[in-house]
Protein backbone atom coordinates (compact mmCIF):
# COMPACT_ATOMS: atom_id res chain seq x y z
CA UNK A 1 0.00 0.00 0.00
CA UNK A 2 1.32 3.65 -0.75
CA UNK A 3 2.23 5.14 2.18
CA UNK A 4 0.08 8.25 3.04
CA UNK A 5 1.62 11.65 4.24
CA UNK A 6 -1.03 12.61 6.50
CA UNK A 7 -1.41 10.65 9.39
CA UNK A 8 -5.46 11.10 9.01
CA UNK A 9 -5.55 10.16 5.69
CA UNK A 10 -4.38 6.82 6.50
CA UNK A 11 -6.66 6.57 9.54
CA UNK A 12 -9.98 7.69 7.80
CA UNK A 13 -8.93 4.41 5.45
CA UNK A 14 -9.11 2.36 8.30
CA UNK A 15 -12.03 3.69 9.80
CA UNK A 16 -14.11 2.92 6.35
CA UNK A 17 -12.28 -0.33 6.16
CA UNK A 18 -13.99 -1.10 9.73
CA UNK A 19 -17.56 1.12 8.59
CA UNK A 20 -18.71 -2.23 6.72
CA UNK A 21 -20.75 -4.54 9.18
CA UNK A 22 -19.43 -7.12 6.86
CA UNK A 23 -15.87 -6.79 7.43
CA UNK A 24 -16.56 -6.28 11.24
CA UNK A 25 -17.74 -9.81 11.11
CA UNK A 26 -14.66 -11.06 9.49
CA UNK A 27 -12.43 -9.35 11.73
CA UNK A 28 -14.31 -11.04 14.67
CA UNK A 29 -14.41 -14.43 12.89
CA UNK A 30 -10.09 -13.83 12.49
CA UNK A 31 -10.06 -13.32 16.75
CA UNK A 32 -10.23 -17.50 17.06
CA UNK A 33 -7.13 -17.04 14.49
CA UNK A 34 -6.60 -17.76 10.72
CA UNK A 35 -9.42 -18.64 8.45
CA UNK A 36 -9.54 -19.81 4.79
CA UNK A 37 -12.14 -17.83 2.64
CA UNK A 38 -14.33 -21.04 2.62
CA UNK A 39 -14.61 -20.71 6.20
CA UNK A 40 -14.94 -17.14 6.54
CA UNK A 41 -17.75 -17.59 3.65
CA UNK A 42 -19.62 -20.35 5.66
CA UNK A 43 -19.54 -18.88 8.97
CA UNK A 44 -20.93 -15.32 7.44
CA UNK A 45 -23.23 -16.47 4.87
CA UNK A 46 -21.14 -13.38 2.12
CA UNK A 47 -20.68 -14.89 -1.16
CA UNK A 48 -17.43 -15.60 -2.08
CA UNK A 49 -16.75 -12.48 -4.41
CA UNK A 50 -17.97 -10.50 -1.63
CA UNK A 51 -15.79 -12.07 1.06
CA UNK A 52 -12.77 -11.98 -1.26
CA UNK A 53 -13.66 -8.08 -1.23
CA UNK A 54 -13.80 -7.07 1.84
CA UNK A 55 -10.69 -9.01 2.56
CA UNK A 56 -8.78 -6.97 0.30
CA UNK A 57 -9.68 -3.96 1.49
CA UNK A 58 -9.02 -5.22 5.37
CA UNK A 59 -5.60 -6.45 3.43
CA UNK A 60 -4.88 -2.60 2.08
CA UNK A 61 -5.06 -0.83 5.29
CA UNK A 62 -2.70 -3.84 6.74
CA UNK A 63 -5.14 -5.32 9.15
CA UNK A 64 -5.29 -8.46 8.06
CA UNK A 65 -2.58 -10.48 6.02
CA UNK A 66 -2.93 -13.55 3.55
CA UNK A 67 -0.69 -16.69 2.87
CA UNK A 68 -1.07 -19.08 0.73
CA UNK A 69 -1.48 -23.22 1.62
CA UNK A 70 -1.58 -25.02 -1.11
CA UNK A 71 -3.77 -23.63 -3.64
CA UNK A 72 -5.93 -21.90 -0.58
CA UNK A 73 -5.35 -18.46 0.84
CA UNK A 74 -5.12 -18.44 4.75
CA UNK A 75 -6.27 -14.53 6.32
CA UNK A 76 -5.35 -13.29 9.69
CA UNK A 77 -5.63 -10.18 11.53
CA UNK A 78 -1.84 -8.27 11.73
CA UNK A 79 -2.15 -6.63 15.51
CA UNK A 80 -4.15 -8.04 17.76
CA UNK A 81 -4.61 -4.81 19.64
CA UNK A 82 -7.27 -3.87 16.54
CA UNK A 83 -9.82 -5.97 18.84
CA UNK A 84 -9.47 -3.89 21.90
CA UNK A 85 -10.36 -0.82 19.13
CA UNK A 86 -13.51 -2.22 18.13
CA UNK A 87 -14.08 -3.57 21.57
CA UNK A 88 -13.18 0.26 23.04
CA UNK A 89 -15.85 1.61 20.20
CA UNK A 90 -18.64 -0.72 20.83
CA UNK A 91 -18.36 -0.56 24.88
CA UNK A 92 -17.61 2.93 25.70
CA UNK A 93 -18.00 5.25 22.62
CA UNK A 94 -21.10 3.76 21.09
CA UNK A 95 -23.07 4.08 24.20
CA UNK A 96 -21.80 8.06 24.43
CA UNK A 97 -22.38 9.07 20.45
CA UNK A 98 -26.25 7.25 20.70
CA UNK A 99 -27.04 8.93 24.02
CA UNK A 100 -25.78 12.82 22.19
CA UNK A 101 -27.65 11.55 19.18
CA UNK A 102 -30.84 10.68 21.14
CA UNK A 103 -30.50 13.48 23.16
CA UNK A 104 -30.44 16.11 19.68
CA UNK A 105 -33.69 14.37 18.42
CA UNK A 106 -35.86 15.37 21.93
Amino acid sequence: MKQEKKPEVFKAKVFKALSDPARLEIIELLKGGGKYVSDIVKKTGVVQPAVSRHLKILKECGMVEESKVGNKRLYKVTDARIFKVINSLNNNLMESLKKHVLERMV
